[in-house]
């Protein structure tokens, strides 16, 4: 439908007294003249400051740096709504740190990276940024080995407001530490990572100020790690603790805290106090690389609230550490296990998380040789599972695989890695697994090309990572030795033949191939036995929870 000239004279009116712009018909006859007008003219000038340090928070770093270019205005604007900052922590930019800060004087996160080849900021330096950054919440610092303890307590002092601290390959020590958790009562957060300035004879370090508001530790590759004992004990709303390849036995750390969460728990019990203010909040506990055993894991089942536990590469956990940890935590929606091939946990483990964790969400076992009984039995009573890893185990195979096809009905994502599968257990995802939307395999030499797919034709809509092109050649690599041979099982000559006949056809044809060999398959009823075997609501593994 048309409209008046009147009322589109009107709106153009309108539109140009609104932004201040000159109509045509006002600037005369001339159209260069009025093409002059326009090219000269800032659209921006209307958008007020916020509005446009608003846009800029949309563009990459690179973007951003371009927009700063353009005029004194985008460069102010971009300036003071920058909050984080990262530089090279080279001793070669102390002489241009007054003007950088003056331009970004509302940082509130500043990351200071050095490489292992060069002389890092001074101390002289750091102070000097906790002046100009009054506003700073976060830190992290790198390689930054010049800085001394004298110049982390001269900045804690300046950075009352400091609540995230991550120090990786520095040099200072537990007085610096130290000064941090006494002067910054706010700290939340607190990673340390190869510190050398904690070692052998160390003092303790903390807990200090920061002893109610510190919520997550996390401590790498370091020599003395019992150093921070004292913190970790006596953080008393820690909810995250992270201890990853450090040195020592921590057994007994694990168990002062578990000592405390059963202490606090019975003096609110005594006290009739809400449960609102029990000390027991931890909820994610991190255990990689440590000398660690079934003490420790005893010890943590004490925190009930476990929500998020890692135990990876600890030899000296077993399955009755995991299964006092499952009878207990019963809270528990992520568990993530690396056996390292030492068989020391295992079904028994697993099906007293099967048994006592029914929120379970996400499960990673690398290195754990499970086998039907523990996976069916997760399969059967983790009805949250929707998110499953199984690497490195020589126990599951394709029967495995069926019975977790058949019961996993919340699954959505499943990685499969170095396990003995073959094209068989593709076939059971091909119908199970309603919810699945992503599948990845990695070095599982069962499993042909043919099967992927097959499995992307069954499954529309199915995210496939799998590289069996790349290990087995692909199909046509085992028809050329005049004949299928798929995990010890020999295919009929019929199947064969067919093969013989497709073999130069497009793909069509092998998927045509496929299908007939798992119509072969399902004419022997192996995967319909497997799927009924799992399906029984009479499991015989249902008996034993």
């Amino acid at each position: 439908m048309g409209q008046s000239p009147s009322a589109a004279l009107d709106r153009e009116s309108s539109f140009s007294h609104r932004f201040g712009f000159l109509s045509s018909s006002s600037l005369g006859s001339s159209d260069g003249f009025s093409d002059e007008i326009f090219a000269n003219r800032d659209y921006t000038a209307e958008i007020p400051d916020e509005c446009l340090a608003y846009v800029f928070q949309f563009l990459g770093h690179g973007d951003r740096n371009r927009c700063s270019l353009v005029c004194k205005r985008w460069l102010c604007v971009d300036g003071w709504s920058r909050h984080r900052l990262s530089l090279d922590a080279q001793s070669e930019i102390e002489a241009s740190l007054p003007s950088i800060f003056m331009r970004f004087d509302s940082v509130t996160k500043l990351t200071l990276r050095c490489s292992r080849r060069s002389i890092s900021l001074s101390d002289r330096a750091l102070v000097a940024m906790s002046i100009r950054c009054q506003n700073l919440t976060r830190l992290k610092l790198r390689g930054c080995r010049e800085i001394s303890d004298e110049g982390m307590s001269a900045f804690a002092k300046n950075s009352k407001n400091l609540r995230k601290l991550s120090c990786g390959s520095c040099t200072f020590g537990a007085k610096a530490l130290n000064a941090v958790l006494d002067y910054c009562s706010n700290l939340e957060e607190l990673s340390v990572k190869r510190l050398r300035g904690i070692h052998d004879g160390a003092e303790a370090i903390g807990p200090g100020a920061a002893a109610s508001s510190l919520k997550t530790i996390c401590l790498k590759e370091l020599v003395n790690g019992q150093s921070f004992e004292p913190l970790v004990v006596g953080a008393k709303n820690l909810k995250a603790l992270k201890i990853i390849h450090c040195l020592g036995d921590w057994d007994r750390v694990l168990q002062l805290i578990g000592n405390r969460n059963r202490n606090g728990k019975e003096n609110i019990h005594l006290n009739n106090y809400n449960s609102k203010g029990n000390n027991d909040a931890l909820m994610e506990i991190h255990l990689e690389r440590l000398q660690v055993s079934d003490i420790g894991l005893s010890a943590i089942s004490k925190c009930t609230k476990i929500e998020n536990l890692h135990i990876v590469k600890t030899p000296d956990c077993s399955n009755y550490g995991l299964v006092s940890v499952a009878e207990h935590c019963k809270l528990l929606k992520k568990l993530h296990v690396d056996g390292w091939r030492t068989n020391r946990i295992g079904d028994e483990g697993l099906v007293a998380v099967a048994k006592h964790c029914p929120n379970l969400e996400e499960l990673v076992l690398v290195g754990v040789n499970a086998t039907h009984l523990s996976l069916g039995a997760i399969a059967s009573n983790c009805s949250k599972l929707e998110r499953l890893a199984l690497c490195g185990s020589g126990t599951i195979g394709n029967t495995e695989i069926a019975c977790i096809a058949a019961k996993c009905m919340a699954l959505k994502k499943l990685c499969i890695k170095g396990c003995p599968i073959s094209d068989i257990a593709i076939e059971a995802l091909g119908s199970g697994c309603p919810s699945l939307v992503k599948i990845k395999l990695r070095k599982c030499r069962g499993v042909s090309c043919e099967a992927g797919e097959w499995l992307r034709e069954q499954r529309g809509s199915l995210v496939i990572n799998m590289d069996a092109c790349e290990i087995d050649g692909g199909f046509e690599a085992s028809v050329s030795n005049g004949g299928i041979h798929e995990v010890g099982v020999d295919f009929p000559q019929v199947v064969s033949q067919v093969t013989d006949r497709d073999a130069s056809t497009s793909s069509n044809g092998r998927l045509a191939l496929l299908r007939s060999k798992f119509g072969l398959f399902a004419s022997r009823n192996f995967v319909a036995c497997t799927f009924r075997r799992w399906s029984n609501n009479d499991d015989s593994f249902n008996s034993n929870l």
